[in-house]
């Protein structure tokens, strides 16, 4: 079932996932206190924390919210000590995220993704907070991430 969640007492359909995570967005905005753009019409809409910037990705068909943090760009030369340390932060390091690489744009980005269906606001701002606290925390162990 899309978006079913307990809010007080009463439960909360929505439409399609789009007005799902609009509406977590919303919440989340209001939980902190400020205010943050929907989705555009691709299914995207970023915030700041602190010097980061958390991409929030709904992918409607293929049911899948992607949350990305842009960790730093891929050298030019060796990229393979690159590869080598994001592996070994992926071990266990990166929680429930993991590090992947953007060839097409020469990006490595920080991500925590889970199917659309069944997401309730608490995973939400749960993936939002996991994402922001591992990147925070492993910005300085990540080579050139301060690009």
């Amino acid at each position: 079932m899309l978006g079913r969640e307990e809010e007080g007492k009463r439960r909360m359909i929505y439409r399609d996932p789009i007005e799902m995570v609009n509406e977590y967005i919303r919440r989340f905005g209001r939980s902190v206190d400020v205010d943050l753009h929907p989705l555009d019409a691709s299914g995207y809409t970023d915030l700041r924390h602190g010097s980061l910037v958390i991409g929030i990705n709904a992918f409607v068909e293929k049911d899948v919210l992607l949350i990305l943090v842009r960790m730093c760009k891929l050298p030019e030369e060796n990229p393979e000590a690159l590869y080598r340390k994001l592996l070994e932060l992926n071990f266990i390091a990166t929680r429930s995220c993991s590090f992947a690489i953007d060839s097409e744009r020469k990006l490595v980005y920080l991500r925590a993704m889970r199917p659309l269906d069944g997401l309730d606001y608490e995973e939400f701002v749960d993936l939002l907070k996991t994402a922001a606290a591992v990147a925070t925390k492993l910005r300085d162990k990540v080579p050139n991430s301060h690009d």
